[in-house]
Formats: structure tokens, sequence, C-alpha cells
């Protein structure tokens, strides 16, 4: 029979401590977002042009930073590239972080699988999303974002609030850029 010492308790339980601490922070699990509008008097093959192109995504998503493509293949059916940005978290602006995007465009549609990077890229986060266009049927279009993303147990809350003011930001602004002509 093992008999533990005080210390070797405390050993044990510091280390099973230090274990559960490591494991909330880098478990994590996927939530979904899903977010719509429609915007009045615009084509949907217009809307999807604008999203599609991520130098867009400047004016659509206010924490984007900076980006840079990295590389842009494909044709008019099927186009692909791969950009590198950079963000500030809405919720906390003075913490910065580092991503990279994998964008698939095809006929009304662009999907995106990204890896967001915190800690000078030692801890990355995935998310993917997917943006839908289709003629609404009082007319301009109807739009669809939905988004899968990785967070840690402890911080659901700050994610969902994160997620859910760039998706809002980002569908505001779409609707501006093409109803600002009409104000």
């Amino acid at each position: 029979m093992i008999h533990f010492t005080r210390c070797n308790k405390r050993k044990l339980i510091l280390y099973g401590i230090v274990f559960l601490v490591v494991y909330a922070i880098f478990s994590s699990s996927y939530n979904e977002h899903r977010s719509e509008t429609t915007i009045a008097n615009a084509k949907p093959e217009k809307v999807w042009e604008f999203v599609a192109d991520f130098s867009k995504m400047k004016l659509l998503n206010p924490t984007i930073l900076d980006f840079y493509i990295t590389s842009d293949t494909g044709n008019a059916d099927h186009w692909r590239y791969s950009v590198t940005y950079t963000e500030k978290l809405a919720h906390w602006p003075h913490w910065l972080n580092s991503a990279e995007a994998e964008v698939s465009v095809r006929r009304l549609s662009v999907d995106s699988s990204h890896r967001t990077c915190f800690f000078y890229g030692l801890y990355c986060l995935r998310a993917e999303g997917g943006f839908a266009f289709a003629a609404s049927p009082g007319g301009g279009t109807h739009v669809v974002e939905t988004v899968r993303y990785q967070c840690p147990p402890f911080l659901g809350r700050f994610c969902r609030a994160e997620v859910q003011f760039q998706r809002n930001a980002i569908m505001n602004n779409l609707s501006y850029q093409f109803n600002r002509h009409l104000l």
C-alpha cells in the first residue's frame, strides 16, 4: 500500500490543478452563429462581388486593421485566394491577433476557413464561415452568413459577444454601402 506524505499530496493536487487550467485554456468547442439581412435595391451579383473582394472587408468589419493577399487562383466559376490579416478584438481593442484565411468564391457564395492566433502564434483557434446571396421576393438581395467558430469553454460569453459584434457590423455596414446613395 502506498502512503502519501503531506508534500506528495500537495504536489498531486498542484499537478491536478495545473492540468485542469491547461486543459481549460487549450480545449475548445465549436459554436455557431447565423445572421441575415435584406438589402433593398441591390442585385445579388453586386452584393456578392462586393463581399468576395477582401479589400472591402476593411469597410465591413471594423476590427480588421490590415491584410495581405498571399495567393490568388482560379477563374470566374471558382476563385480562391489566401489572405493574412491583423485584427483587434472589439471588446478588448488593445489586444491584436493575426489570422490566415482560405477563401473560396463561387457563384453567389463566399466560403472561408480561418486560423486566428494569439500570443505570437502560440495559441490558435479555427473558424469557418459562409455567405449566401439570393434575390429577395420583395426585390433586393437576401444575405445569409453562417459562422462556426472555436472558443475555449471559459470564454464562451466573450467569444459570442465578439462574433455577434463583428457579424452585426458586417451586415449593417454592407447594408449601408448599398443604401447610402438612397440617403
